[in-house]
């Protein structure tokens, strides 16, 4: 791959600098943090409450301007466990009157169209998807690894993979190379301890690794240690390739989210902007730790869940939720992280910046304004509480525009800039 010239470089080594300095800060700020993690380890506490947090979709609108380092305890449980269950009752029945299945035979035959095409491989895909979704479940890292880190944590996670989505687009890698870095990242540190000095080393091998998978001309080591502003030897991070691969043993097979994005946008007849905005959605995994849990099927299926609804798009069809394989129900867990995460103040500013670009339609901006107009920054939503009221404007809105002689589906992502 052409590399620059080493003027060129030099943004890159800029780079390098503010990551190794912000992953410094990061260590001195969340010294106590750690120090406590590690006391409250013996106690069994602190893991149980990260696990919780990761998964919780909560029940109560936090209205504070400023947005906590962590998810923290918002809602106050109904004291009546009856209560609860009957709450839990009504919504399932609801589910599944007026949800689609999956499973169902509403679907319409997407993929018979494709028979003339061999790229498409019609034939085999519902199979080949099948397949994936099986090895999807031996990739999934540990979402609690952290709590065996004795130097990092997750705030260092976001940094780091903030300074590699910039790596990342210096190269102009693909879309699958990030994804698989990140999974690379995540599935050896929860084999590995890593100590804080090696973790931009780590890093900085997973994208190289990625590349040689993923890219038909991959960066050379010697083009990556650029980017890393020189601070590791081109020896060190092939001793550092080997030994993670025999860590992971040498299991390369991670089904790509993107492959899923693709299958579901078939269903949404390849909408440019819903597919835009979903790629947006689905790469805040690779800098928000509390999406690591979630299969890359379902990731991307959420995604393209979570950007219909903020473009005003009608509700989850039988196609959708055939070719996606998962009902409306079973995405808006993961689809609240999304938002939770949107409406907190901007972390990871590269990540921001390259979506906030013409060149992706200035989705991050437009995700964001999005849900500053319904809820004030920092609030923890309860998406499945608040998902009528948004389903009902949505359909307003629509007819608003079909009265008018307007397209309701161009309206309503007429804020959504086209690149070049």
């Amino acid at each position: 791959m052409a590399i620059d010239p080493p003027a060129h470089h030099a943004p890159a080594r800029r780079v390098s600098a503010r990551t190794s300095t912000a992953l410094a800060a990061a260590a001195t700020n969340n010294g106590a943090a750690t120090r406590r993690r590690v006391s409250a380890r013996s106690k069994a506490e602190a893991p149980e409450e990260d696990e919780a947090e990761a998964r919780r979709v909560f029940k109560k609108r936090r209205t504070s301007s400023e947005a906590p380092e962590e998810y923290e305890q918002q809602d106050e449980e109904f004291e009546e466990h009856e209560t609860i269950e009957v709450l839990d009752e009504h919504r399932e029945v609801l589910r599944v009157e007026d949800e689609a299945d999956p499973n169902g035979n509403t679907w319409d035959d997407l993929d018979e169209e494709d028979q003339d095409d061999p790229l498409m491989v019609s034939e085999y895909v519902v199979e080949i998807f099948e397949y994936l979704k099986v090895v999807e479940q031996t990739t999934l890292p540990n979402p609690n690894y952290m709590e065996n880190q004795k130097d990092l944590a997750w705030k260092m996670r976001g940094i780091l993979t903030d300074w590699l989505i910039q790596v990342h687009m210096r190269f102009r890698l693909l879309p699958e190379t990030l994804f698989l870095a990140v999974n690379i990242i995540d599935r050896f540190l929860s084999a590995r301890v890593v100590s804080l000095a090696k973790l931009q080393l780590v890093g900085i091998t997973c994208m190289f690794l990625a590349a040689k998978v993923e890219e038909i001309v991959a960066p050379s080591a010697s083009n990556f240690l650029y980017c890393a502003d020189s601070s590791y030897t081109e020896a060190e991070i092939l001793q550092a390739e080997k030994y993670i691969l025999k860590t992971l043993d040498w299991n390369m097979s991670y089904p790509n989210p993107i492959h899923f994005l693709r299958r579901v946008s078939k269903a949404d007849e390849y909408n440019v902007q819903v597919r835009t905005v979903g790629k947006y959605l689905m790469e805040i995994e690779c800098v928000e730790w509390r999406l690591i849990a979630a299969p890359p099927s379902l990731l991307a299926a959420a995604s393209i869940w979570l950007a219909r609804l903020v473009l005003g798009r009608e509700d989850w069809t039988p196609n959708l939720a055939h070719y996606s394989s998962y009902p409306e129900s079973a995405l808006i867990p993961t689809a609240n992280l999304m938002l939770n995460y949107i409406l907190k103040p901007v972390r990871h500013p590269s990540f921001y910046k390259k979506y906030a670009s013409k060149k992706y339609m200035k989705s991050s901006a437009f995700v964001r304004d999005w849900a500053i107009q319904h809820w004030t920054e920092g609030t923890l939503v309860d998406l499945e509480a608040e998902l009528p009221t948004l389903k009902r404007e949505n359909r307003l809105a629509r007819e608003r525009a079909i009265a008018e002689g307007l397209d309701p589906d161009t309206m309503a992502g007429t804020n959504l800039e086209l690149g070049p």
